[in-house]
């Protein structure tokens, strides 16, 4: 019989709806009831594409007799991470300093307060590898609720106390051109010169770290963006066949993935291989375009969160390949020449003998049609095999990356069709996601969910309203990413520069979360300087700027030390230090206005602006008008303007003033 999740609006949720523990839905009455029956709060976090979520789930969660103590001895809480980021941040926090790392799933024990007073991740239903088994961590931790209570206070209290601290304002200063240097410098240091990426295995793709090198545009910036996009791009945690990129490699060489493959990883590489100028990185990028509105596009217009790493019940069963399998859809010619190309060997690179497809050598141009029709032939026989299963909620922050990525590809590459989806997906998100003037996080089959959005949904959100706006020329975007700032400013202000992860009015947790770090995508607050800083540079507006500048101020510190978590932020500060440059670009279409567009596009970090005529509604565009009957881009810096020119030698010539 189906447990409370039957009724969530998250599918990872719902995956445990038929689970015999009874699971609650984050919130007050939980809480209650675990007062009531005087037990301790179960929380368990995940999401619905992570494989060992799914592991500890079949193991424990499906388990009668495990099923059977939890309901007896704990109110059990059941989070998606990805739903509720909040809550994952604060008992993430927790976790780390409790164990020094964390993951998930994650398993936590709250008092009736929300205290945690244990945490971990992920444990086996028996003894395994130095772990205790899950009924152990269980039964150890009833003990201690009902018979060392004084020592459960004295955990909580310290884990509150360390929560609430984490989040005090600290010690800032501006992100200078030498702070950028430093960070160059850190990153050549962790830079891997055999296999490209930084530090050790498992490598996750650093899509942010690559927009600032290239954005820092020196030869050893340049030189690490290009070797680390070319090894991704050939290596197997890209999928050859289908596009799209897996969430990391699990060695050195990215051979083998993690094969789950998430919106926010292809959105943000999506943007940066369109942003590399190369024809790998333009192939590379319409071909991740394309992944998102073929396999992550909803009905509705938005993007899907996820494609599940399992299928058939194991890992990577839908990608990989043996080269028995290879000439049998191909022959015997050209199986063993795929099975050559693709490095797919007899020993296998995965498990079970099978291989990841690798193309680490492009085909003779000879040859390339004979790759694609191999290509295209072992896709079709590949989408007989069992898919994995889609998370289809919509993310308000992971759409507006997917926004801007569809927008830079779509204006770089000449492929207009690209921004087309971008503005369905802005129109789903301001249409559903908008409610009662504030912006709600997800939505699913278009119903949009409880959960009010957090900084870094307002921030990549206004961010992507600023790349349509800049794509298709519509003010209304301007107008609705104004909207989203001025929340921003109004109930997430830190009132030291800073921003909070949640509003001054959203639900109260044992801590309010602020993280300035960037992970698997941008912090809220380095989204958020994007933003503000493109909203200044569109309108003049200095309330935004100085907002911008203000917030980057902490996190000189980690930008500099560990600027692998401050790749967004380096970003941002390298556009901010060069204006960032304001190209405005008025008149009829030519090609001579096409030229000048795409090279005002190409500008790293330029904020691009392409009318027939002006718009008074975008301050940038405002009484600009062509230049002896010829279209004229006008090149601005930190508020003063160069005279218009009509040439692109021209244009270099400003932009290299």
């Amino acid at each position: 019989m189906p447990n409370r999740l039957a009724s969530a609006t998250s599918p990872y949720l719902l995956q445990h709806a038929d689970n015999p523990v009874d699971w609650w839905e984050w919130g007050p009455e939980a809480f209650e009831e675990a007062r009531r029956r005087n037990v301790p709060v179960l929380l368990s976090v995940g999401y619905a594409a992570c494989h060992w979520c799914h592991v500890m789930a079949h193991e424990s969660f499906e388990d009668e007799a495990t099923a059977a103590y939890l309901n007896q001895h704990f109110v059990s809480v059941k989070v998606d991470r990805e739903e509720r980021p909040d809550v994952d941040a604060v008992y993430m926090q927790a976790t780390t300093a409790m164990t020094g790392h964390g993951g998930w799933p994650m398993t936590c024990a709250l008092d009736h307060e929300g205290s945690p007073f244990f945490a971990g991740t992920y444990y086996p239903d028996r003894p395994r590898h130095g772990q205790p088994a899950f009924r152990q961590v269980l039964e150890g931790l009833n003990a201690a609720w009902h018979t060392r209570s004084d020592e459960v206070r004295r955990v909580a209290a310290q884990l509150r106390d360390h929560l609430s601290t984490s989040s005090l304002a600290t010690a800032g200063a501006p992100v200078t051109g030498e702070v950028l240097a430093e960070a160059v410098r850190t990153l050549r240091g962790e830079f891997d010169p055999q296999s490209a990426g930084f530090g050790g295995a498992p490598k996750f793709p650093p899509s942010m770290v690559l927009e600032f090198l290239l954005r820092y545009g020196s030869a050893g910036a340049l030189e690490m963006a290009g070797a680390t996009l070319d090894a991704m791009a050939r290596g197997g945690i890209y999928d050859q066949l289908g596009g799209g990129f897996a969430r990391y490699s699990v060695d050195n060489d990215w051979v083998v993935p993690h094969f789950e493959k998430m919106l926010y990883d292809n959105a943000l590489l999506l943007r940066v291989y369109a942003e590399w100028g190369t024809d790998l990185g333009e192939r590379i990028a319409l071909e991740v375009a394309e992944f998102l509105i073929t396999e992550l596009q909803t009905a509705q217009g938005g993007f899907a969160s996820a494609l599940d790493a399992d299928s058939e019940g194991a890992e990577g069963t839908y990608y990989v390949w043996t080269p028995a399998q290879l000439t049998e859809v191909l022959g015997p010619e050209e199986g063993p020449w795929v099975a050559q190309l693709l490095g797919v060997t007899e020993q296998g690179t995965f498990e079970h003998g099978t291989s990841t497809l690798q193309l680490r050598v492009d085909p003779h141009p000879r040859e390339l049609a004979r790759w694609l029709r191999a290509r295209q032939e072992l896709g079709r026989v590949r989408d007989r095999r069992e898919r994995p299963a889609r998370d289809d909620k919509v993310v308000a922050a992971w759409n507006g990356l997917a926004i801007s990525g569809l927008c830079r590809a779509g204006t770089l590459l000449d492929e207009p069709h690209l921004v087309e989806e971008a503005d369905r997906a802005g129109e789903l998100l301001w249409r559903v996601h908008m409610v009662d003037g504030r912006l709600r996080r997800v939505s699913r089959d278009g119903v949009v969910g409880a959960p009010a959005g957090v900084l870094e949904d307002h921030g990549c959100v206004a961010a992507g309203f600023l790349d349509l706006l800049q794509a298709t020329g519509d003010a209304v975007w301007l107008e609705r990413a104004g909207v989203l700032l001025d929340l921003v400013l109004e109930h997430f202000a830190a009132g030291d520069g800073g921003f909070f992860d949640t509003a001054d009015d959203a639900e109260a947790l044992v801590a309010r979360p602020r993280d300035p770090s960037d992970n698997a995508y941008p912090s809220g607050l380095s989204a958020t300087v994007h933003a503000l800083a493109t909203y200044a540079a569109l309108t003049g507006s200095g309330r935004h700027r100085d907002a911008a500048e203000a917030a980057l101020t902490s996190v000189a510190t980690l930008a500099e030390r560990a600027p692998r978590f401050a790749g967004w932020s380096l970003a941002a500060a390298e556009t901010m230090l060069d204006g960032p440059v304001e190209i405005a670009i008025v008149g009829e279409w030519s090609p001579e206005r096409d030229e000048l567009e795409l090279r005002a596009r190409r500008h790293p970090g330029a904020v691009v602006v392409v009318a027939d005529e002006a718009d008074d509604r975008i301050p940038l565009q405002a009484g600009r008008t062509e230049v002896d009957g010829r279209p004229a881009a006008y090149v601005c810096r930190h508020l003063v303007c160069q005279r218009p020119v009509a040439t692109v030698e021209e244009l270099d010539a400003a932009l290299s003033d």
